[in-house]
């Protein structure tokens, strides 16, 4: 599923643009931030036995604080 997600990714930047680098799709994305989400089931006899569920975000930093609209604190500051 990861190589269907990252083979859809990166049609769609070469697409848009003819030489695009492994840089700039990663600037990108820490830029922008993309969600990863995705489930787990293994069952047995139609008996649904471990279920996971998958969420991952990946973004930089400066995005979330921009997005939060809040710095975060740093580890060494005091809680309020």
């Amino acid at each position: 599923m990861l190589r269907k997600l990252w083979a859809h990714l990166m049609e769609y930047v070469t697409t848009k643009s003819k030489d695009v680098t492994l840089l700039e799709v990663l600037d990108r994305v820490l830029d922008k931030g993309v969600v990863i989400s995705g489930d787990l089931v293994i069952s047995l006899a139609e008996i649904d036995l471990i279920y996971v569920g998958l969420k991952v975000l990946i973004s930089s930093v400066e995005t979330m604080e921009r997005l939060r609209g809040a710095p975060f604190a740093s580890p060494m500051q005091e809680p309020t």
